[in-house]
């Protein structure tokens, strides 16, 4: 992530999260899960916190974060797909297109930030700037590309809670990714490890409930065959104090 997850790794951790904090407007995120299906069970990407961040620390995780501003106004590629549009825009309030395609890209940067796995495409002629950090696109010139990505869930985080997020979980398969950065997984890092693992295996048990939750989704969706626009997609909130699962329409 950018300065605030710096600013996490300076803070040593204090405590399971309180949950009686003043109202917090979610604030858009997104994640990217990335699967392998080269194999007879499909692999998904996850990465190992390091342990002296306030957030899930030492926990495995998708990489993902909140919006930047400049995922608004960076140049792509290839648009999203007029389908993944479609299916963020779903649920009330209506997404607009331009935040639909910030939520995706989005996606995109932070899992090149925190894994050095860039989803990209070589621009054609001079690469145009590319501001903040979407410098690793820049050095490789390359162009963020969302076309492949699928929208698998959405999550907003409970009321009460000091970080809130509401949040888009995108999966794009292993051969979208076009470009490594190395050097970007180390101990003092924000993710110390980065790891493949099969859907069902240990690591994934010590997963975030939530984030449990939509890897059960794509679980239950890869084994119907080939990802596809068409599929429910399930918004997972919180009323009353207890968690309620809808569908986006």
């Amino acid at each position: 992530m950018t300065g605030t997850a710096q600013a996490e790794k300076a803070k040593i951790h204090e405590g399971k999260e309180a949950d009686h904090h003043p109202y917090f407007r979610p604030r858009d995120a997104a994640t990217l899960i990335l699967v392998d299906r080269s194999g007879a069970i499909p692999k998904v990407l996850v990465g190992k916190r390091h342990d002296k961040v306030v957030f899930m620390p030492g926990k495995f995780v998708f990489p993902g974060g909140r919006v930047d501003k400049t995922d608004y106004r960076v140049p792509v590629a290839a648009p999203i797909t007029s389908e993944l549009e479609a299916n963020l825009a779903k649920g009330s309030p209506k997404t607009p297109p331009s935040r639909a395609k910030s939520l995706a890209i989005a996606a995109i940067r932070e899992a090149c930030e925190e894994t050095g796995l860039c989803l990209g495409r070589k621009a054609e002629g001079k690469v145009p700037k590319l501001e903040g950090n979407w410098k690793p696109f820049a050095d490789a010139g390359l162009l963020p590309d969302p076309s492949s990505l699928f929208l698998i869930a959405r999550a907003i985080t409970p009321p009460g809670r000091v970080k809130r997020f509401d949040t888009r979980f995108f999966t794009a398969d292993a051969s979208a990714i076009t470009h490594r950065v190395e050097g970007v997984i180390h101990a003092d890092a924000e993710l110390v490890e980065l790891v493949w693992v099969e859907l069902g295996s240990k690591p994934l048990a010590d997963l975030h409930p939530m984030t449990r939750n939509v890897l059960n989704e794509l679980d239950t969706r890869l084994a119907t065959g080939p990802l596809r626009h068409d599929a429910p997609v399930p918004f997972f909130h919180f009323y009353g104090g207890k968690m309620q699962k809808d569908i986006l329409s």
